[in-house]
C-alpha cells in the first residue's frame, strides 16, 4: 500500500506534562495512537519520529529571553515572580521539571510534519502532539509554552517559501498564530471558535482582520455558547470554502482542537462526534483541490480524553488515508485495555448515540447569531470578489 500520510509520534509526548489533575494530558496522544493501532488503521510504517527543534528555530517565534526563562523554569532555577511576567508559573502554565525539553519535542514534532510534507515525502502529516497555538513571542498562556503552529508557518515561510493557509476548530480561539502573522499577507489565518464572551482567551472577534499588508488576512468567526453540530458545519463549510478560493495557498495548516464537543468540561458548545468527521473531510478535499495535498494537521485543544479526544484525532488520521472516517464498534482490545485506567465509561462506538444531550431551547436564535458572524467575517471577500479590480 502507498504511503500517503505520515505520523509523528513519540511515546516523549507524554512528557509535556504540569502536574496531577492538570487538565492538560498528553495521554490523550498515546489514547489516540493505540485506538489507530488496534483499528488496524496505522503501522509501522506510517510512523516518523519527532525530532527536538533547535533554540534557533525556536527563536523565529520566540524571543531568546523568554527561552532562557523556560530554560530556567526547566531546571528549577526561576521564581514565581520571575516566571510571572513570561506567563511561567500560572495556574494554566505552571512550572515543570524539564519542561523546555518537553516543548521543544511538541515544536520538533510539527517541524518534522512539516519537513515531510514539503519535501514531498508524502501529501500528508499528523502531529498530534502539536497544536498548542496560545503561546506568544515573549510569554506562556493557556497550557501553551512554545507555539508549535507559529514556528512551523515561519520555518515554512522562512524555507519553502510557501503561502500558508492556518486553520483553527479549536473551541478557543487560536490567538497566538494570529498574532504572530497579523502583519503578513503570505499566511491566512482562520479561527472557528467559541466566542469570547464565555471563554478564554476572550479574542477573536470578527472585526480581527489583520494589519499593514496583513489586513484581510485573519478571519475569525466567533459562535455562540450552545452551538451544535448543523450549525458548526454551516459555518465550517462555508468559511473554508469561500477563504481556500480567496486566498489559494501552497499549503494547509489545520489545528484539530476536539474541546467543541458537548462531553468537553471547559467549553460550552454542544456538537457530537459528527463534526469531527467531518472536519478532516473538507480539508483533505480542498489541500488536493488547490494544494496538490500539502495538508499538516496538528492536535490541540480537548479535555474529555477519554471518550472524545482519541476518536475525534483518530478520524484525521483514518481520512488522511483513506477518506473515509470510521464507523461502528471501537475495538474491543481498546476498550478493554483502557477501561481499567479511565475514570468514566468509554464509548464503544465511534458515533455518538442520538439525543445524547438535551434539546437546546435557543436552537433558531443561536444559528441564526452564527450565521450573521459569518457573514460579517467574511464581508472582507464578498467586497473583494465584488471590486470591479479584483480579477477574481
Amino acid at each position: 500500500m502507498t504511503c500517503e500520510a505520515k505520523f509523528v509520534y513519540s511515546d516523549q509526548f507524554t512528557k509535556y506534562r504540569f502536574r496531577e489533575g492538570h487538565p492538560f494530558n498528553q495521554l490523550r496522544v498515546t489514547l489516540a495512537y493505540e485506538l489507530l493501532k488496534t483499528s488496524n488503521a496505522i503501522d509501522d510504517n506510517h510512523l516518523i519520529p519527532p525530532r527536538v527543534a533547535t533554540e534557533e528555530e525556536l527563536r523565529l517565534i520566540h524571543d531568546p529571553k523568554y527561552i532562557q526563562a523556560v530554560k530556567l523554569a526547566s531546571e528549577g532555577k526561576l521564581t514565581e515572580d520571575e516566571g510571572f511576567p513570561y506567563g511561567i508559573g500560572t495556574e494554566d502554565t505552571p512550572m515543570f521539571a524539564h519542561m523546555h525539553e518537553a516543548a521543544s519535542l511538541l515544536v520538533g514534532g510539527s517541524l518534522t510534519a512539516v519537513d515531510a510534507v514539503m519535501k514531498g515525502e508524502v501529501k500528508h502529516s499528523l502531529n498530534l502532539g502539536g497544536g498548542l497555538h496560545h503561546g506568544f513571542q515573549q510569554k506562556a498562556s493557556g497550557f501553551c509554552i512554545y507555539n508549535d503552529g507559529a514556528v512551523a508557518i515561519e520555518y515554512i515561510r522562512k524555507h519553502y517559501d510557501a503561502k500558508v493557509l492556518y486553520v483553527d476548530t479549536d473551541a478557543h480561539h487560536g490567538d497566538g498564530v494570529q498574532w504572530a502573522f497579523y502583519d503578513d499577507p503570505n499566511v491566512c489565518t482562520l479561527s472557528i471558535h467559541e466566542t469570547g464572551r464565555y471563554l478564554f482567551p476572550g479574542t477573536g472577534n470578527v472585526n480581527e482582520r489583520g494589519i499593514k499588508e496583513g489586513y484581510g488576512y485573519s478571519f475569525n468567526i466567533p459562535v455562540d455558547a450552545f452551538t451544535e453540530d448543523e450549525s458548526f458545519l454551516q459555518v465550517y463549510e462555508e468559511a473554508l470554502r469561500e477563504i481556500m478560493h480567496y486566498f489559494k495557498p501552497d499549503v494547509i495548516v489545520t489545528q484539530n482542537g476536539a474541546d467543541a464537543h458537548v462531553l468537553d468540561p471547559l467549553t460550552h458548545l454542544c456538537c457530537t462526534m459528527n463534526i469531527f468527521e467531518h472536519i478532516p473531510k473538507l480539508a483533505h478535499e480542498l489541500a488536493h483541490e488547490y494544494c496538490d495535498g500539502k495538508w499538516i494537521a496538528l492536535g490541540g485543544g480537548g479535555y474529555d480524553i477519554w471518550r472524545v479526544v482519541p476518536r475525534a484525532w483518530a478520524q484525521i488520521w483514518k481520512v488522511m488515508t483513506s477518506n473515509t472516517p470510521f464507523s461502528g464498534e471501537l475495538p474491543l482490545e481498546w476498550t478493554t485495555k483502557w477501561q481499567e485506567q479511565a475514570p468514566v465509561t468509554l464509548p464503544d462506538n465511534w458515533n455518538d448515540p442520538a439525543n445524547m444531550y438535551k434539546a437546546i431551547p435557543r436552537k433558531e436564535e443561536i444559528t441564526e447569531k452564527n450565521e450573521k458572524a459569518l457573514e460579517k467575517a467574511l464581508q472582507f471577500v464578498q467586497l473583494k470578489y465584488n471590486s470591479p479590480n479584483s480579477g477574481i
